[in-house]
């Protein structure tokens, strides 16, 4: 290792093949301890560059890219899963989970755990009330489902009662990133396709995220007593994407069914159990200590924060010290989807937790850990990871000439967003949508802070020093708080469907953009004959051959074809010995162009006006 100078300083320099690894929102001064360097030293070489950092600020990984190609360095970025194991590997705790890391004896069969896949208006929510027989869609704003819920039901099957595990996606496209991680956390997808609609937008989206999760699928058919109905037409659609039915001699269950019936729904689930018992190996070990996803979290408020977790390996029972997220707690109750008090919960049993002491994302794993101490631990090295990760994504690269061209330009605009929620599910998803609007380099959208629960003081003190508007989705600011945000003037928007606030800040930013302007022509008049005269100057005796001409506005002179002035205003019209504000096409007129004199016989005059031209 050499010592080259860079900038004037000394920095040890790789021979190009050493690797070294950083984790996400990493800072210059972490850098600088793997490389044994003074952080100062990176700092000046970042700066030569065209990067500016200080030595505590979180990077993103292109600039360390940057700074190591530089210094002969291979940079690898540690993904979120090999630092998770990392940490939980500091801690003595096994984060594998399946059947390939247990000893066989140990393993014992679990419910397959199903995901109800599909376009938006299918029938997705009537599908799984016929299944459990409970009413969600009269609560859904809209008819669109909101939340991700996860539901049990139990199944006569070969004269065993097996049980299934229902995780309930939002169909609406906006809700990608919910329904990806549903099909990450499933064994097997249902996709519902209406049969008088067939194979939508949303039907292939979903049919790829259980496709990319290597999900197997099974087709529910559903709206067949609708007038229209063409089931054989879905299964021909579905041929196209790799999903041949098993009459088709393909391997793909499609079953035939009407959820406001309730026809053919046994066949479904005997459907879902068959590929279960055929294609996957259902199995983990009860006897460890949990692991496993939050499927939806939100802020009740008797209860505090609460999760539902879906438990993937292992037994959860009630005084277990957990960590989700950046959160932890004590198990200090569980409730079955029907609200009733479990002392345990065996693999794929999806119950809601009481005791965290903050609410997780929806996502986040969920560990058991040894004791409270060990918990609250790992929760606050979480955080503070994610912090840092969250720093280095907000943080815009900009080189110094750029950022000085902006500012010139006057075209740093940002509109600044809190975003709150009834659940994290929610919010993560706005945030994602939002996030993905894209209206050109001009305007900046940032989401300053997120969060569940109603609209607290914070929020809005927070709002008022970054001027920022805060979105509430099915959350509302009231009393005091609504008091404040009105009297300071903090704009607070409320939705309850998640497409109409990605319309209105899609709206809001293409208002933020600087107006265009396009010129247009108003009027062409040609000079028949110049009079003098000594209190105006010279008058062009005109004919107007296009439009009209106005007082005012606008013109140029073109000879020939030739623009010899531009920018000219009309500084007086006549017709005769009246003053006038316009002449039309077709009429003579004398017009005074104030001080520009340089007037010959057959110049053109056409004026013109600057409008503003609305945005696409």
């Amino acid at each position: 290792m050499q010592a080259p100078s860079i900038g004037g300083v000394s920095v040890p320099r790789g021979d190009g093949t050493t690797v070294i690894q950083i984790r996400q929102g990493a800072s210059l001064s972490d850098f600088a301890d793997k490389i044994d360097a003074n952080p100062g030293a990176l700092v000046t070489v970042l700066f030569h560059l065209g990067e500016m950092a200080t030595a505590t600020q979180s990077l993103d990984e292109d600039t360390f890219r940057l700074l190591g190609g530089e210094l002969g360095y291979d940079i690898r970025m540690v993904s979120p899963e090999e630092e998770e194991r990392e940490l939980f590997d500091s801690f003595n705790i096994d984060l594998e989970i399946g059947v390939d890391t247990e000893e066989e004896e140990d393993l014992e069969a679990r419910p397959p755990v199903v995901t109800v896949m599909g376009h938006v208006d299918h029938g997705k929510t009537r599908l799984l009330d016929a299944i459990r027989n409970a009413e969600v869609a009269a609560g859904e704003a809209g008819g669109i489902t909101q939340h991700i819920g996860a539901y049990q039901i139990h199944k006569e099957h070969e004269g065993v009662e097996r049980a299934i595990t229902f995780i309930d996606t939002p169909g609406h496209e906006a809700f990608t990133a919910m329904r990806a991680r549903g099909a990450k956390v499933t064994d097997i997808a249902i996709l519902v396709v209406a049969a008088d609609d067939g194979v939508m937008p949303q039907t292939i989206e979903a049919l790829n995220h259980a496709q990319a999760a290597d999900v197997p699928i099974v087709v529910a058919v559903n709206k067949i007593d609708v007038e229209g109905a063409n089931p054989a037409k879905i299964r021909q659609q579905l041929t196209e994407y790799n999903l041949v039915a098993e009459e088709y001699g393909g391997e793909t269950m499609f079953v035939d069914v009407s959820a406001k019936q309730g026809q053919n729904i046994d066949q479904l689930l005997e459907a879902v159990l068959l590929t279960a018992d055929a294609a996957l190996d259902l199995r983990a070990n009860p006897e460890r200590d949990a692991r496993g996803i939050a499927i939806e979290a939100n802020l009740d408020k008797g209860r505090g924060a609460t999760a539902t977790v879906l438990i993937q390996s292992g037994t959860l029972r009630v005084g277990d010290a957990i960590v989700a997220g950046s959160s932890h707690g004590r198990v200090r109750a569980m409730l079955d989807e029907h609200g009733n008090s479990v002392p345990e919960a065996l693999p794929s049993r999806p119950v809601q937790v009481l005791g965290l002491s903050t609410v997780p994302r929806a996502g986040d794993t969920f560990v058991v850990a040894p004791d409270d101490r060990t918990a609250r631990q790992i929760s606050e090295k979480r955080e503070a990871a994610d912090r840092q990760a969250s720093l280095a994504k907000a943080r815009k690269r900009i080189s110094l000439e750029d950022l000085n061209e902006a500012l010139a330009a006057g075209k740093v605009d940002t509109l600044n967003l809190i975003l709150k929620g009834d659940v994290s599910g929610s919010v993560e998803a706005l945030e994602d949508a939002l996030l993905q609007i894209d209206v050109g380099e001009e305007v900046d959208l940032r989401i300053i802070d997120r969060g569940v629960g109603a609209i607290t003081l914070n929020n809005i003190n927070l709002a008022m020093a970054s001027d920022a508007i805060i979105i509430g989705f099915n959350v509302r600011a009231e009393g005091q708080n609504a008091e404040v945000a009105e009297r300071e003037g903090v704009e607070i928007r409320y939705y309850s469907v998640i497409y109409q606030a990605i319309e209105e800040i899609e709206q809001a930013l293409k208002g933020m953009l600087k107006p265009e302007f396009e010129e247009v022509e108003l009027g062409t008049a040609e000079i028949r004959e110049i009079f003098r005269s000594s209190k105006f100057g010279n008058i062009a005796g005109s004919i107007v051959r296009s439009g009209e001409i106005r007082r005012g506005t606008r013109a140029r002179i073109t000879r020939n074809g030739v623009v010899v002035a531009e920018n000219i205003e009309i500084a007086g019209l006549r017709r005769f010995k009246d003053d006038v504000t316009e002449v039309r096409e077709g009429f003579e007129c004398g017009i005074n162009l104030g001080s520009f004199n340089d007037l010959q016989l057959e110049d053109l005059i056409s004026t013109y006006e600057m409008r503003e031209k609305p945005r696409a």
